[in-house]
Formats: structure tokens, C-alpha cells, sequence
């Protein structure tokens, strides 16, 4: 176990602003259910009949609906997720899982009576200001009008969604969660073996690597049967709701043209180059004949920097604060009230996340700190997720959510703002060159290795729809395939490499959803060009632009700011700034 201390070791996050038991929790959920039944007789049958006055009443109720069922899933999936081991968290879970989804069998018919209204009515309806608050909404429903299906076949699909993909999914993770690795005479979890990747020894690193690649190994059956089974049903979904390819959904809940998508992806594996020409610097800073798979993330000079909680926490917020008041005193909610859960224990879930939670509560931020510098950027990115989600609270609950391609913006913005304080805080070329490369680490992770795994996803939808089920070797090929691709034979992949693709949860999760994340640091790229440019006149944009939420169509939103999103040219902007920081390294590096 990890045994130096950073001050995080205490750092839990209150539930009780959610619930102050799971009594409470049941007897919310009971009340939703009395009044979604009320909402059925008052409404079923009835949508295609109300004025605009009436259908905003409806709305208004619905919210309210919709605040409280998610309100209780929150606290069910945070409660389970600092601890997926326990019986009874995982029981809570599925017991909200399964009332949230009989409550919602009663709502259904709302939303399909809506987009199966004529478009001239539609339109008449959606052109009152009485809708204004629901506009988007609406629109977005509008466009999945050839996607759904009837009532009935929708109320059987969302019943059989919680024995099927969110038992599946649920199960992954909770064998994920409970896999130890050993490393030494030491267990490790899944977040501590891969921590070990971004360490100065070399010989540790690869040691971290054989390990973790000996645990997924042990798993490779397991892995590979949730994969196929959830790649299936992905598949029947599709062909139920008529998408014509396996992304067409992600691209349709993004709010993006398929022309738009494929520009990205267009683009960035183009400049592959960029990938090559950074690890071949790296390599060369290292002192390396060869670079490996686990040399990737290998600090560079004073890299391996520790940083306590404390200090950690102090770096943000006055990043944070400097750029926008307000957004230092929103970041710092979540450390005062206990919105934030960074201690590391067993059976956490790794990784990250901010949960928006519901508009009538506040968001949440998971993590696992241990004390390194990439732990500080976690934290960032994070708030940055957090700050967007409680302003964008004001919107509702229908319009606070966005789409996945803008919702990294300000998470992405904020990691910027961190780092430029550390560049500029920082005298030592040497010490620059360090923190320079560990951005760029992590810009050509974000990046360039999403659109990768993209590809990956890519090859094993299109080959788990036109081949059957495939083996855990197939699974390899693939991800070997188009990760070998994107280094351009800078970095070696080891042959243990290939069965790295197994404990990735996006792919299972939200399908197609890696994408976003090259989208939001090339528009975050830039946004901070805006901002340097533009100067005291841009925070005040940028909150509104978080404020915005979801409330109109992504290209509108960063429109305001001076992006123009439906320029298919735009991505090769922000890869020449990722151009432009590995130039910077170089000179450093010289």
C-alpha cells in the first residue's frame, strides 16, 4: 500500500447534503412514484393536445420529477462508488436502480408524445417564449423522432436495461474494483499499480506493468465475455432504433454532425507525426536507446515533485481565483462543505469523475491522491467539471447537462489555467522543461491516444457486428493495431501490451465516448488562444458560457466566444498549438 501521506488521507465527501439517511432516501423515492402516477393520469394521451402554457406546467412537474429520481441515484452510485465491495452499498444501488426505473416507466410516454407531434406543430409551439426555458430540450428530443420506439417496447427495453447492460456494466466494475495486483510483496489496487507508471524507476515502472498485465491476464475470460456482451447489445440496440453505424448514437446525444466527428478523428491521426517526434525528445531526455510502453509517463528531471493536499488544493484555487473570482469561490465550496472524496482505500473506484448530482443539490468530486504533480492537474480538471455543473444548475435539470464534447471545456481550461501558474511560478529552464513535457504527456494522452482508442472502438463494433463474438487475442490485435499506429515506431509496445484493453470503462460505459476528449482540449486550445488575446474581457464570457449549460447547440455556445465550430479546418488549429508547445520543449530541451 501506498505509505507516503499527503494530507488527503482524510478527505471524504458529505452525502447528508443528498440525504441525511436511506430512510429518507425511500421515502423520497416512494413520493416520486406517487407523483409520477399522478403525472401519468393528468398527461397520458394528452401531449399533443396542451397550449404552450399548459405543456410548460407539464414541464415544470416533470422537472421536479426528474430532480428527485436523480437526486436518489446520485446518492446510491456515490455511496457505492467509494466502496464497490460492499454488500450493502451494491444493494442500495440496484434497489434504486430498479425503483428509479419503474418510476420512470410512468414518464416514458411524455417524451414520445412529444417528438411524435407534426413538425409545423412542433415548430409553432417551440417559436412561444413560454418554452423558452425548455427550448433546447425540446429541440434535441425532436431529433431522435426516427430513433425511438413505441411505448411499450420503450418500457420493456428500459426494464430489461437493469438486468442486462447496467448489470453488466455494474459487474465490470465491481471486478475491476476488487482485482489486486502484486508488485513486490505488495497488493495493490487497480489505482496504485498504474500510479507506480509515472515513477523515476525504470525497473519499478516495468515491474507495475508486468503486474497489472498479470491481474487483467487473470481476468481475460471474464473481460472478454462483459466486452462481447456488451458490444451485442449495443448492436441490437442500434438496429432496434435504426442507427445506421455503431457511433450514430454517440454523435446524435453529442449534439455534432457525423461531418464534424470525422474531421476530428480526420485530423488528428494525420498528425501522428506530432506523437513520434515528442517520444523521440523524450526518449533522448531520458538517455534511453529504446523507448517502451512503460517509459511513456516517466518523469523528466524534477517531475516526480510531490505535492501535498494542502498545497494542491492552494494551487488550484488560486488559479482559479485569479482568473475569475467567482470560480475561486465555487472551487472552493467543495473543499469547505466536503464535496470532494480523494483518500485512497479499497474498493474505490480508480480514476475521476464530477457528479452534477441534481440542480437542487451540488456536485460531487471523486479522485485518488496520491501526491503527484498529474494528481494536482486531476484535481483541476475536475473542478473544472465542478464549477461548470453548479453554475450551469440554473439552467434546470433538462438544459444544466452538455452534450460530452463541451462538457470537457472547462475541465480541460481549467488544467490550463494550473499549469501556466506553474510555468510562470517556475525560474529553473530545467524545471520548465519537466513540468513542459508532463503537459505535453498528458495533451498527447488526451488527445492523440483517444482518437487512438477510438479506432480500437471502432474495429471491435464493426468486427462484433460482422463476425460474431470475438476472442480475447482478436481484442489484442486490435488494440496493438491502432496503438502501434499512433507511435509511428517511437515507442515499443510489449507483447504483455496488448492485453491493456480490458480495464477500460468508457468502452463499456458510454460507448463511443473517447472522442470527446481530443474534442475538448483542441477547443480549450483555443479558448486559452482567446483568452490571451482578448484579456479581462474573456472570464466574464467564459462563466456565461458555462452558465449556458446545455441550453442551446454547442457550436451557438462557443460562437458567442469567437469559435466557429462548423469549420472542419478548426481541429488543425489547436494540433498546431500542440505543434507549438513540442517546439517550446525542444528549445528548452537545447
Amino acid at each position: 500500500m501506498e505509505t507516503t501521506l499527503t494530507g488527503a488521507e482524510n478527505i471524504t465527501w458529505n452525502l447528508t447534503d443528498l440525504y441525511p439517511s436511506e430512510g429518507a432516501l425511500t421515502g423520497d423515492l416512494a413520493i416520486a412514484d406517487q407523483k409520477a402516477t399522478a403525472f401519468y393520469e393528468a398527461y397520458h394521451g394528452r401531449v399533443a393536445d396542451l397550449d404552450a402554457h399548459g405543456l410548460a406546467e407539464a414541464l415544470i412537474r416533470y422537472e421536479e420529477l426528474a430532480d428527485s429520481l436523480g437526486k436518489a441515484y446520485t446518492y446510491a452510485y456515490l455511496n457505492w462508488s467509494t466502496d464497490t465491495n460492499a454488500p450493502s452499498a451494491g444493494a442500495l444501488l440496484q434497489q434504486v436502480r430498479e425503483a428509479y426505473t419503474q418510476t420512470n416507466q410512468k414518464l416514458l410516454f411524455f417524451e414520445l408524445e412529444w417528438v411524435a407531434l407534426a413538425d409545423e406543430r412542433a415548430e409553432e409551439l417551440l417559436a412561444d417564449e413560454t418554452l423558452a426555458g425548455w427550448k433546447h430540450h425540446l429541440e434535441v428530443q425532436r431529433l431522435q423522432k426516427d430513433h425511438v420506439l413505441t411505448e411499450p417496447e420503450e418500457k420493456v427495453v428500459a426494464e430489461k436495461n437493469i438486468t442486462g447492460r447496467g448489470a453488466w456494466n455494474r459487474y465490470f466494475d465491481e471486478t475491476i474494483g476488487s482485482m489486486r495486483f502484486t508488485l513486490g510483496d505488495e497488493m495493490l489496487t487497480q489505482q496504485q499499480v498504474l500510479s507506480k507508471l509515472y515513477e523515476p524507476d525504470r525497473d519499478l515502472r516495468r515491474s507495475a506493468a508486468l503486474a497489472f498485465t498479470e491481474g487483467l491476464e487473470g481476468q481475460q475470460r471474464t473481460l472478454t465475455y462483459v466486452f462481447n456482451t456488451l458490444l451485442a447489445d449495443k448492436a441490437a440496440t442500434d438496429r432496434l432504433r435504426s442507427y445506421p453505424h455503431w457511433i450514430a448514437s454517440r454523435n446524435h446525444a453529442n449534439e455534432v454532425e457525423d461531418e464534424t466527428v470525422e474531421a476530428l478523428i480526420g485530423a488528428v491521426t494525420s498528425r501522428y507525426d506530432l506523437v513520434a517526434r515528442f517520444y523521440t525528445l523524450k526518449r533522448q531526455l531520458l538517455g534511453y536507446d529504446d523507448m517502451y510502453d512503460y517509459d511513456r509517463y516517466a518523469p523528466v528531471g524534477e517531475a516526480d515533485t510531490r505535492y501535498d493536499w494542502d498545497d494542491a488544493r492552494d494551487l488550484v484555487l488560486d488559479a482559479y481565483g485569479d482568473f475569475h473570482p467567482d470560480m475561486g469561490t465555487i472551487a472552493g465550496h467543495f473543499f469547505e462543505k466536503r464535496w470532494i472524496d480523494a483518500a485512497l482505500r479499497p474498493g474505490k473506484r480508480g480514476g475521476a469523475f464530477s457528479h452534477s448530482a441534481v440542480p437542487s443539490a451540488h456536485p460531487y468530486v471523486l479522485m485518488n491522491y496520491t501526491g503527484k504533480i498529474r494528481d494536482v492537474q486531476t484535481l483541476a480538471h475536475e473542478l473544472g467539471h465542478g464549477v461548470h455543473q453548479y453554475l450551469a444548475r440554473e439552467q434546470g435539470v433538462l438544459q444544466s447537462g452538455t452534450p460530452l464534447t463541451t462538457a470537457e471545456t472547462a475541465s480541460v481550461f481549467g488544467e490550463m489555467l494550473v499549469f501556466q501558474r506553474l510555468m510562470r511560478a517556475e525560474d529553473d529552464p530545467q524545471n520548465k522543461l519537466a513540468m513542459l513535457v508532463g503537459k505535453i504527456d498528458d495533451t498527447i494522452a488526451t488527445v492523440f491516444r483517444q482518437v487512438a482508442m477510438n479506432r480500437f472502438e471502432h474495429r471491435i463494433h464493426t468486427a462484433r457486428r460482422e463476425q460474431g463474438e470475438l476472442t480475447a487475442d482478436q481484442f489484442g490485435d486490435f488494440w496493438l493495431e491502432t496503438q502501434t499506429a499512433m507511435f509511428q515506431g517511437s515507442v515499443t509496445l510489449g507483447d504483455h501490451y496488448r492485453h491493456w484493453w480490458s480495464y477500460i470503462p468508457h468502452f463499456l460505459h458510454t460507448p463511443g465516448y473517447v472522442y470527446a476528449y481530443a474534442f475538448g482540449e483542441l477547443l480549450v486550445l483555443a479558448l486559452y488562444a482567446k483568452y490571451l488575446e482578448e484579456g479581462a474581457g474573456f472570464p466574464d464570457k467564459y462563466l456565461g458560457l458555462l452558465a449556458a449549460g446545455g441550453s442551446d447547440w454547442p457550436h451557438v455556445l462557443v460562437g458567442h466566444l469567437g469559435i466557429d465550430l462548423t469549420d472542419l479546418s478548426f481541429w488543425h488549429q489547436g494540433l498546431d498549438a500542440i505543434e507549438a508547445l513540442i517546439v517550446e520543449a525542444e528549445a528548452l530541451a537545447g
